[in-house]
């Protein structure tokens, strides 16, 4: 079965506390129900809903977040002719 592919600005309307999707290395990830479980806290991850945060993320996390939380929170990839 293909992942669903979404558009960035697919991915830019879910920008709000009650539907957050972050794109991290190309991956889109619902963290909306992970928000208040973020160990930086929920205002800090809820800036960056709806955008790219792979560089924020890659500043504060190790690989192994991703191999730990992605799976259960990924609802598929962006677009490949997306310009991030």
């Amino acid at each position: 079965m293909a992942e669903k592919t979404f558009t960035l600005a697919e991915v830019q309307q879910h920008n709000k506390p009650d539907d957050a999707w972050v794109i991290v290395d190309g991956v889109v990830y619902d963290v909306t129900n992970f928000a208040d479980e973020h160990p930086g806290g929920k205002k800090i991850l809820l800036a960056e809903a709806g955008k790219d945060a792979s560089e924020k993320f890659e500043l504060f996390h190790g690989g192994s977040v991703i191999d730990d939380f992605g799976p259960e929170l990924k609802v598929g990839i962006v677009s490949p002719s997306a310009k991030l």
